[in-house]
């Protein structure tokens, strides 16, 4: 008997799973893609200085003399370290007396504390410049600015709009109902009031059929958030696509549609990836810092989905230090079986949406044809099981459930990483 190792990433780390070769079917990684060149600081430059469809950002800066940067939060990736000292240099080079700052989209998320931000910015950053948190909550700080293609309102942080240079900085990959990240979703969900994200995230927007990782023509989240950023005049945009390793590959400046579509199909190129079904499906959000609560947990799951079949059982690696991530979510998930929640929030009007409602949403489609087990030791099992999900305290002890289910002749799929591919089903 030949027993395959494969390291699935859990927090800052990794865990081992052992599959007997005789049931490994498939490892499903992203390909190796070409770097645009070797140096991720030169990448970053080169991409300044060759912006799509705009002027390049230090003769957008000349003049101004309010600016402000969109940057990400501390559930994301986003290399800030590299990117946002290039950024400002590039800025300040054609505007050096500018009042420049720093906004969080922290969009639905808890905020950012100060100890996170030195370890996304570093002292440099953090202890210079003016960074402000997002709070999506604060009513007083939102302003009312026009009505999007769904119909909802957009509020978005008043200091997009008193700004007379917005630029924002991120990073692409795919997402599971936003079609990629990126772009357009600095703004919304990134600094936009409840309000907005809730109609944006609603049951009927992530129900459709354009909603969905890779696909922005039609998709009602995509349309909604364009409309927003550019009704707040998102004006420039970097943004950086990474490797396995989260190293810079390539980098994408410029109109904040134009650039982020050239992104989308840099990361389309190597992350696109046939479908391989399985019985038993293993699976992670890509470890930390996406892996810190549940409530991210379905966006590699929704990938697992795709290879599963009609019934297969995925197997869900995180480390969930931060718990469920979000009150309103742990209470949708906890408040009954899956059919109960599906149907609760199915009946939900777009505009009465519950903050962190898509999450559970998404969760109970799934749930409804795959049981999942979740493996973690940051929650308590019963709640685990509560929530719906079938609990193991180790990767061993999730496959012996699978293969109790499945049989022990059942396939395996393995997608280390579940946010870093798309998977193509055609």
């Amino acid at each position: 008997m030949s027993i395959k190792k494969i390291d699935i990433p859990y927090h800052t780390g990794t865990l081992p799973l052992y599959v007997d070769e005789k049931n490994l079917k498939a490892v499903i990684t992203p390909m190796e893609p070409k770097p645009f060149g070797k140096n991720e600081e030169d990448i970053v430059l080169e991409a300044l200085a060759n912006p799509v469809g705009t002027p390049r950002l230090r003769d957008m800066a000349s003049g101004k003399k309010k600016i402000l940067i969109i940057t990400s939060d501390h559930t994301r990736a986003m290399p800030s370290k590299v990117t946002l000292p290039l950024l400002l240099k590039e800025i300040r080079s054609g505007a050096p007396d500018a009042d420049i700052a720093v906004v969080l989209a922290t969009g639905l998320h808890r905020a950012t504390t100060k100890e996170e931000q030195y370890v996304m910015f570093g002292a440099e950053i953090v202890d210079n410049e003016t960074i402000h948190v997002h709070d999506c909550t604060k009513d007083e700080d939102m302003r009312d600015i026009c009505t999007l293609p769904s119909g909802a309102r957009l509020f978005v942080n008043r200091l997009a709009v008193e700004c007379d240079l917005l630029v924002a900085e991120g990073f692409i990959e795919p997402h599971f109902f936003a079609g990629f990240s990126g772009g357009r979703k600095s703004v919304l969900p990134g600094i936009a009031s409840y309000k907005t994200v809730n109609t944006n995230h609603s049951y009927k927007a992530l129900a459709g059929p354009y909603s969905v990782a890779g696909v922005l023509e039609n998709n009602p989240v995509h349309v909604d958030a364009v409309a927003g950023s550019r009704a707040v005049n998102l004006a420039f945009i970097l943004n950086v696509a990474m490797d396995a390793n989260r190293k810079i590959i390539a980098a994408f400046s410029g109109d904040m549609e134009k650039a982020h579509l050239q992104g989308c199909e840099f990361v389309s190129s190597f992350s696109r990836l046939p479908a391989v079904e399985g019985d038993i499906v293993v699976t992670s959000n890509g470890g930390y810092p996406l892996d810190q609560n549940l409530y991210q947990a379905p966006k590699g799951v929704s990938t697992a989905a795709l290879c599963a079949g009609e019934d297969g059982v995925i197997i869900m690696l995180g480390a969930f230090v931060d718990g469920f991530g979000g009150e309103n979510f742990q209470e949708l998930i906890l408040s009954g079986t899956i059919d109960e929640i599906d149907e609760k929030l199915s009946k939900i009007p777009p505009q009465e949406t519950i903050s962190e409602q898509w999450s559970a949403q998404i969760f109970s489609k799934i749930m409804k044809k795959h049981t999942i087990i979740a493996v973690t030791t940051n929650i308590d099992p019963e709640v685990i099981r509560k929530a719906n999900f079938t609990y193991a305290a180790t990767l061993d002890d999730a496959l012996e459930i699978a293969y109790a289910i499945k049989g022990r002749d059942a396939k395996v799929v393995v997608i280390p990483d579940g946010v870093a591919v798309m998977i193509d089903k055609s």
